[in-house]
């Protein structure tokens, strides 16, 4: 009887889980396996798939290029190299520049009052709400050479007598990073302000009557029991960085060129869906390595002992 109710809930959770699976292999599985296929295609002249096995997408990314001076075969390029060297160092820095920026405001929230906690990140939210675009068109408003930034740095030269020129700010990769911390610094600050407002007043104070000056307590205990929210925001900041491409487009304009805009343009604009297939595998390759590395450095924040 045990054995017919164990084998019962088993079958029931199966039949549970089997429209995530359903979704799972059609919306993920399935796609990803045609983007593997047509990958390793050629582009036909109306922007179609000639299906044969070709590693020469993936060797074009590597630098190997057919479109070399007058008498030579093959040479070597590094355009494309560089877009992907530009776009991991792009999702480092944002998030680097995330989790300091995110910290403090994560343990304010969490040791504030908690008749505040709410209002606080109410307002943290509250960006979120905006579309995507609009709030990269407002950033376009705050650093072009009409703009907020330098109206205001005008007005201070203008009242201090002293010539101002506008800065060129616009356009350039700083642009570009400035509008990626903003966009995705909320996914950085939720995650870390859940794990600081489980941490126990108790360790606090534990700490203090053992001597523990603020700093340590903060290095032994807020630091290692916060890492579990470091860690995820981490992965929900790093993995769309490094596909993103509408801040690039809007506030880097041509200068600042991202693997994502290079998929982009591959599919809209030079109608070659294989050469972009390699380079999104290529991107999610770069990324699940990323990820990997990090996750096996530092954990997910289970097993993190004080």
């Amino acid at each position: 009887m045990l054995k017919r109710l164990r084998e019962s809930k088993s079958a029931q959770g199966t039949l549970l889980i089997v429209p995530t699976l359903i979704f799972m292999v059609g919306m993920l599985i399935i796609p990803l396996l045609l983007t593997t296929v047509i990958s390793f295609g050629h582009p036909n002249a109306n922007g179609g798939v000639i299906y044969t096995f070709s590693i020469y997408n993936y060797l074009r990314l590597l630098g190997y290029s057919t479109d070399c001076p007058s008498g030579v075969s093959t040479c070597f390029n590094s355009i494309y190299l560089e877009i992907l060297w530009r776009s991991l160092v792009l999702g480092f820095n944002t998030t680097v520049l995330d989790i300091l920026l995110a910290y403090p405001l994560a343990y304010f929230i969490a040791r504030i009052q908690p008749k505040w906690r709410d209002t606080f990140l109410f307002l943290v939210l509250v960006p979120m709400w905006t579309n995507f675009v609009i709030r990269v068109y407002a950033w376009m408003m705050i650093l072009r050479q009409q703009g907020v930034i330098n109206s205001v740095l005008g007005w201070f030269a203008a009242w201090l007598h002293i010539p101002f020129t506008p800065l060129a700010m616009l356009y350039t990769p700083g642009a570009v990073l400035a509008g990626m911390v903003y966009e995705f610094l909320p996914f950085m600050i939720l995650p870390i302000y859940t794990s600081l407002e489980k941490v126990d007043n108790s360790l606090y104070e534990a700490a203090a009557d053992l001597g523990a000056s603020p700093f340590r307590t903060f290095l032994r205990v807020t630091l290692p029991l916060s890492m579990p929210g470091m860690v995820a925001g981490t992965i929900l900041v790093f993995v769309p960085v490094m596909g993103t491409f509408i801040v690039s487009d809007l506030l880097g304009g041509a200068q600042v060129i991202l693997v994502g805009n290079l998929i982009q343009r591959q599919f809209l604009d030079a109608r070659d869906p294989t050469f972009g297939s390699a380079a999104s595998l290529v991107m999610m390759a770069m990324t699940i390595i990323a990820t990997y590395f990090y996750t096996r450095k530092f954990g997910f924040g289970e097993e993190i002992v004080v």
